[in-house]
Parts: C-alpha cells; structure tokens; sequence
C-alpha cells in the first residue's frame, strides 16, 4: 500500500475540522479566541478631540511672532482636565492649561506641552512659535465610525481586547473552544512523579499533549492511560466521542502485535480516511472518523508524537475555532552542518533545529540526535527544517525550508 504525502494529509485532517458552534463570551474572557464576526466600530475612537499631553491649549496664530529676544504673552483663562464636560472657547490672546485626554476648547488649534513655556503668574510667555495640530488627538484618527475594528477571524490579543473596549464592546462572538480527547496507550508507562519498576517508562506524551492543546487554545480531556488491549481502548474510544470534537491517541497505530488502537478502531466500525504517511518521524500517523468525530492516531515516540499534533492537528484546531491563519510563518535557513539522507527512502524529513542571525541570512542548527525519542532536542528548537522528500543531501550552509514554530500564526 503507498503512503499518503505529508500534503495529502494535511488536506484530508483540514477536510475533516468544521468550524465549532459560535458562542457570545464577556470580553475579558475572549482573550485567546477567534472573532466569529467582524466587529465594527460603532462611535469614532477617540471619540472627541483632545490633548495628547500636558501643557496649554491655545490658537497657534498667536504664536507667529515668538521668539526669544521677542516672547509672547497669553492669559491662562483657566483650567481644563479630562473628563471636563464644558469646554469654554479659547479667544485670541488665551491660553487654557489643558492635561491629557481632556478635550480641545473651540478656537484652540494646538496644544504646547508644559515643559516648552514659562508661567508668569496667570500669564504664558512663549519663546517660540507653535504649530497648528501640535499635540492634539483628532477625533476618529484610531478608528473612524463605520470601519472594520477586528476581522473575523482575528485572534483575540490584548491590542485587540483593548481597542473593542475603547468601542464599548462587553461581549463578542467568539468560536468555541475545541475540546480534545487524548488517549495514551502502553503496558510500560507510568504517570510522573511514580517510581520506575522493571521494563516501565514515565508517560511524557499525556502531559505534553495536554500542555500543546492548552497554548493551542483548546481544552484538553486526559483520559487515564489505557493498557494495550483492544476492548480497552474501544471502550475509551466510545466515551471520548461522547465528550471530544476531537479525538488524539498516541502509541497503538503502527503494525506491532501489540499495538492496538487500528484494531479497535475497526472493531467499532471506524471509517479509515489515512493510515500511514511517508515522513520521518511519524510514519504510523492516522486519520479515522468515528460516530462523525475525527479521530487523529498520532506515533507513540513522544517526539514524533508531539510533532504531529504540531504540523497536523493545530492547523486543524485553528480552523475548527476560527481563526483566519492556520499556519505558523515559514521562511528559508542555511543549514550550519548538513545533512545526509542515505539511501533514496521517498519520505520528507523533519529536522529540529534551532535559528539564529547569519551574515548571509538565516542560519538553523540542528539541536541534538534527531532520533524521535530524543524529547531534548524538541525542546531546544524553535523551528523545524522540512526536508523535501526528492531532495537529496544538504551540503553544510545549504538552504533549506523552515517552519518557525517558536512564532505564532498571527504574527
């Protein structure tokens, strides 16, 4: 049986992620989601002119002729702070001591700051002249009545929360979160923290997974490790699409006599959309769809495992809660030492590397053994090098595609 291509299947896992049920959550909690809708600017931001700095408002006509051997005098008529709901008009020869935010008296072109005049008394002595529209806020210069605030789509960061706020919005459409599944399988794993026995292992894929999910934006459902029997894992299986819009399971997808998540998956009349795929790590990836939820087999090798769930089910989760950019941002990265394929295997190649600032541009190096047990070299990456699967050796300093996974989509 031919495998699937890396591209082949990413297409099939995006076919499979439909957009989530859209939900209306009070804007301090819609830090992290995705606009449902584009939220449109109802009033002007700022919503009246005003005083970027402290200083004094005034008409800069008056201020033509100052100089220093020749300074000109205005009478500070009074005070304006914000939040002032009267704001008396500046008549020639005046001055109005104005503080930030609060609002530009008719007749006053500009404000100067404090710091560039004197104060004689309740008179302004200027040196120098003043230019028209000097350290003032127009009305509408952040965001005009009418104009697209945030798209949807758009990932819900503090700029954002802070500009719907200046708009007055309490609540927005949000897409709902994702909840994931994740299921362990392995007679050899034990949960952190328990002594090691004899032939057993600490499960670092649950707890990872768990953690990707949450700076995914999902939420996470650990089930509790599952021994490697079919009618075990079927059981999980059955609960988890009660509960998951998604459904992960590592370890149990390869062609062992004891891996059993593909059997159980069959005896549940799961449909096979992919099994295998021709890539280093992560060869025994799978995609099923069981009682209308995708279920998602990723490797057992924690490396490989977490790498999937990185190139493959969070483009997937992005889509199902709405964000506009699925991807992280690639670019191009000389390879510092190298690379050698061997002999012709037909497979792309994920390399963890680690970027830095060249001369020439980009330079990754790769962080350790590229084994896909070795969790260490995952975890001094910040980006992966992908390896075409027709492209032969990488001679030392040769160009190679990166995906910076240590930047987000919505960079």
């Amino acid at each position: 049986m031919s495998l699937t291509t890396p591209a082949e299947a990413l297409a099939l896992i995006l076919e499979a992620a439909e957009p989530l049920p859209v939900e209306r959550v009070p804007l301090a909690e819609a830090l992290g989601r995705a606009a449902a809708e584009d939220l449109v600017a109802t009033e002007p931001v700022p919503p009246f002119t005003n005083a970027a700095m402290d200083g004094y408002a005034l008409r800069a006509a008056d201020t033509t002729e100052a100089a220093e051997e020749r300074p000109v005098r205005l009478t500070v008529s009074g005070v304006l702070s914000a939040g002032a709901s009267t704001t008396p008009a500046v008549a020639p020869g005046t001055a109005w001591r104005i503080f930030t935010g609060a609002p530009i008296p008719p007749g006053a072109d500009a404000v100067v700051p404090q710091e560039k005049v004197t104060r004689d008394g309740d008179t302004l002595v200027l040196a120098h002249p003043v230019k028209a529209g000097g350290d003032i806020r127009l009305a509408g210069e952040d965001l005009t009545q009418g104009e697209v605030a945030v798209a949807r789509g758009t990932a819900l960061r503090p700029g954002e929360i802070g500009v719907l706020a200046s708009l007055g919005f309490g609540a927005v459409a949000v897409h709902r979160r994702a909840r994931v599944a994740v299921l362990t399988t392995g007679n050899e794993l034990v949960e952190a923290g328990t002594p090691l026995g004899p032939g057993r292992i600490r499960d670092a894929n649950l707890p990872a997974l768990c953690a990707q999910l949450a700076e995914m934006g999902a939420v996470a459902l650990p089930f509790p490790r599952i021994p490697d029997r079919p009618e075990a894992v079927a059981e999980a299986l059955r609960a988890a699409t009660a509960q998951a819009d998604l459904i992960l399971t590592t370890g149990g997808v390869s062609v062992g006599d004891h891996d059993p998540v593909k059997p159980a998956l069959e005896a549940l009349g799961a449909d096979t959309v992919f099994w295998r795929v021709a890539q280093k790590p992560g060869a025994p990836l799978g995609l099923w769809r069981l009682d209308g939820r995708p279920v998602l087999g990723l490797p057992g090798n924690p490396v490989a495992a977490l790498l999937m769930a990185e190139l493959y089910a969070r483009p997937a989760l992005r889509q199902m809660m709405g964000f506009r950019h699925r991807f992280r941002p690639q670019g191009t990265a000389g390879l510092v030492d190298g690379w050698r394929r061997g002999r012709p295997d037909g497979r792309v190649h994920f390399l963890r590397v680690r970027l830095a600032e060249g001369p020439d541009g980009l330079r990754a190096t790769l962080t350790g053994p590229q084994g896909s047990g070795v969790l260490s070299s995952l975890m001094r990456a910040d980006a992966l090098a992908w390896i075409e699967a027709e492209q032969p050796d990488v001679t030392p300093g040769g160009a190679v595609r990166v995906i910076l996974t240590g930047q987000s989509e919505d960079h």
